[in-house]
């Protein structure tokens, strides 16, 4: 088939490496590049390529197909539901949004436009956690599922002041792995957290949660964001205990099998389901929605020191997103 063009929203790091990805895909092909400093986007497009502050009026102009929105998680929902109301599919990289109620906000501008929106949830096609999730397949009843993620990144910017940068910018990586490696959906989380006396973060850089799943098996989550020493892989360390016993998973990928995987499997994904209008891909929007949920549930378990339910956050954020939805038909949606 042939590629679908995209305009790439966001020159960062995190864009230059989806830059990297489409430019070696045969599935999309660059388009241009946006960013609102229009200097980063021409530093990270080169001489050649269009670049511009809007992703929408840029993909418009050279007659892109989709948007893919790099941007700063701050910019994710207005990104997002700009390139949507416009016409255009978005990939995004996760979160989806800040908040829930921008994520139901998302789900209901793609269910009005009929515009897909896939969050890029990476881990979810990674090969390892897909040979977890066979071997978890023979084990009969799940017990427990625990990630243990230890890193000491210092990365300098928006999370050395983020609250609880722990929970909000990475552990939904692996709380969304969970939901896949069960199949199964959250209903509640307790959480606690904490910051070392020598962490060089603003916020929490450690936490500990409890969810209880809807099939009965609970997924505990521990990690730290200054653990110097004894690191685990980006993906974590994971073990699921069963009926008929037990299996593990370091993080590391398994060989490789000579398909995609991480950001480029989830652009492969979206590309096709936008040129075939084939089933909705692991991370379309009302699927991805729980996961975020997972995190704001977590947050507000730490804060409070109790335990949430996850329809208490789904509830709050939908009567919030209500209240503040600018757009008339998307909110209508919302109401109903």
């Amino acid at each position: 088939m042939t590629p679908l063009p995209v305009v790439i929203a966001g020159a960062g790091p995190m864009g230059r490496q989806w830059m990297e990805t489409v430019l070696a895909s045969d599935t999309a092909v660059l388009a241009g590049v946006a960013d609102l400093d229009i200097g980063t986007a021409r530093a990270a497009a080169g001489p050649d390529l269009p670049v511009g502050t809007d992703p929408v009026a840029l993909a418009t102009d050279v007659g892109a197909a989709a948007i893919v929105n790099v941007t700063a998680p701050a910019a994710h929902h207005a990104v997002s539901i700009a390139a949507l109301i416009a016409g255009f599919p978005v990939l995004s990289e996760k979160p989806l949004a800040e908040t829930v109620a921008q994520g139901l906000s998302l789900a209901a501008a793609s269910e009005v436009t009929g515009r897909l929106l896939m969050v890029s949830q990476s881990r979810r096609w990674n090969a390892g956690l897909a040979a977890l999730k066979d071997a978890t397949g023979g084990l009969g009843a799940i017990g427990t599922v625990t990630t243990e993620f230890f890193r000491a990144p210092r990365f300098g910017g928006f999370r050395d002041r983020m609250a609880y940068p722990l929970l909000t910018d990475m552990a939904i990586h692996s709380f969304d792995a969970a939901r896949y490696l069960l199949g199964d959906e959250p209903l509640a989380v307790t959480c606690r957290s904490w910051n070392p006396s020598w962490s060089w973060y603003a916020g929490d850089a450690d936490a500990a949660a409890v969810f209880d799943m809807r099939h009965g098996a609970h997924y505990v989550y521990t990690g730290s964001w200054c653990s110097p020493g004894r690191e685990t892989s980006w993906n974590g360390s994971w073990t699921v205990h069963g009926e008929h016993g037990t299996a593990v998973w370091d993080g590391e990928d398994p060989p490789p099998d000579g398909r995609p995987h991480g950001i480029a499997a989830a652009l492969a994904a979206f590309a096709e389901a936008v040129r075939t209008g084939s089933a909705p891909p692991m991370g379309e929007v009302h699927e991805n929605l729980n996961s975020l949920a997972m995190v704001e549930a977590a947050i507000a378990s730490a804060r409070a020191k109790r335990t949430v339910r996850i329809d208490e956050v789904v509830a709050r954020a939908r009567a919030t997103a209500v209240r503040d939805e600018r757009h008339p038909q998307v909110r209508q949606r919302l109401a109903g």
